[in-house]
């Protein structure tokens, strides 16, 4: 069953006829939707107080505490969509890689993977390697009502430079050695991330997840050529595991522009688009067929709110063609961002746009 059709032989649901679902498929909505990556997270004081001497990779496996977490910004700025509290690297800690994420600096690989013998550390992911997001999901989809979650996870080739950098990078020497140098051995462990990946978001899926969200934050760094033949085989594979369950496929990474085609054509019914492109531009190189997502720039919430409202303006003008628009930022939203910008936000793009 595609993204685009009505489960068999059942009545819509509250959520399959949101907002949010409705965009993604392509068809006309009430609004146009909204949501913010990162928006249960750093910017929100409630986040911070239930959150208070916890580290980050054991709040991603209390079912209690993600799904407070994931529910704040819903109940805060009426967003059209929620998305799971977790991190990119929670499917390789499940599966025993030894990582942690520091505080200020991010995920941290105490062995990175530089040679075929590495590989041994990805084993396949099993649903009970990763049972509290199961449990998680359950309890949120119960507090949600109509409103739709996204799942998500990190793309093959962000989550192979994690690996092999052994954390942040912004050169990305050691993957792109590996990528240029060793092929076969770059093919291989970007194979078995899809596994991985695909694994996780048929999880969060089964589980009740109503779209799924591939992260490939650092594809930005990639030629096209390279992202053709070195990484999107790999994203395709990952979409197309889950394929067959209907849901919504969103695909984003940051500083895409160049790559916003060939990123759609690994199997994704939404692009998401940096603030870099205009929608208007961004709609002519993804191609016929996909909604996209976006764009506004996160640091325009600093300017005030006439600024804030002039900039959002643009954002919808610049979508009002497209035959699917979700509103989110370019990017996430950033730690020290007023809360109260975004549910103005929230209230300007509803207002603006209802029909």
């Amino acid at each position: 069953m595609s993204a685009n059709e009505t489960p068999a032989g059942q009545p819509p649901t509250a959520t399959y006829d949101s907002a949010f679902l409705k965009a993604c498929r392509r068809e006309p909505v009430p609004h146009t939707p909204v949501w913010f990556m990162r928006q249960a997270g750093r910017s929100l004081p409630e986040y911070r107080k239930v959150r208070e001497g916890i580290a980050m990779l054991d709040s991603c496996m209390r079912p209690d505490l993600v799904t407070e977490i994931t529910l704040q910004p819903v109940r805060r700025h009426d967003v059209d969509a929620a998305i799971y509290f977790s991190d990119i690297v929670v499917p390789l800690k499940a599966i025993g890689v030894d990582l942690d994420i520091k505080p200020g600096v991010g995920p941290v690989v105490a062995h990175p993977i530089r040679t075929r013998a590495d590989l041994a550390q990805l084993r396949a992911l099993e649903p009970e390697d990763v049972s509290y997001v199961t449990e998680a999901i359950g309890l949120l989809t119960r507090e949600l009502g109509p409103t739709p979650l996204i799942g998500f996870a990190g793309a093959p080739f962000t989550l192979a430079s994690y690996l092999v950098e052994g954390g942040p990078s912004r050169t990305y020497e050691n993957a792109k050695a590996i990528m240029y140098g060793d092929p076969e051995l770059w093919a291989d462990l970007l194979d078995r991330l899809a596994d991985i990946t695909a694994a996780f978001l048929k999880v969060q899926i089964e589980a009740g997840a109503s779209a799924v969200q591939l992260f490939d934050s650092w594809a930005g760094a990639l030629a096209p050529a390279d992202y053709r033949r070195s990484v999107l085989p790999a994203s395709a594979k990952v979409f197309d595991a889950v394929a067959g369950y209907g849901v919504p496929r969103i695909h984003f990474g940051v500083g895409t522009g160049e790559l916003l085609g060939l990123m759609g054509e690994a199997g994704a019914d939404v692009v998401g688009v940096d603030w870099r492109v205009p929608l208007d531009e961004a709609v002519r190189r993804v191609g016929p067929g996909k909604a996209l997502q976006g764009n506004l720039d996160p640091t325009v919430l600093f300017a005030g709110p006439q600024a804030v409202e002039t900039k959002a303006r643009e954002v919808l003008d610049s979508a009002a063609d497209l035959e699917g628009h979700v509103f989110n930022l370019g990017h996430g939203v950033m730690p020290t961002t007023d809360p109260d910008a975004l549910t103005r936000l929230v209230e300007y793009v509803h207002t603006q746009t209802a029909r």
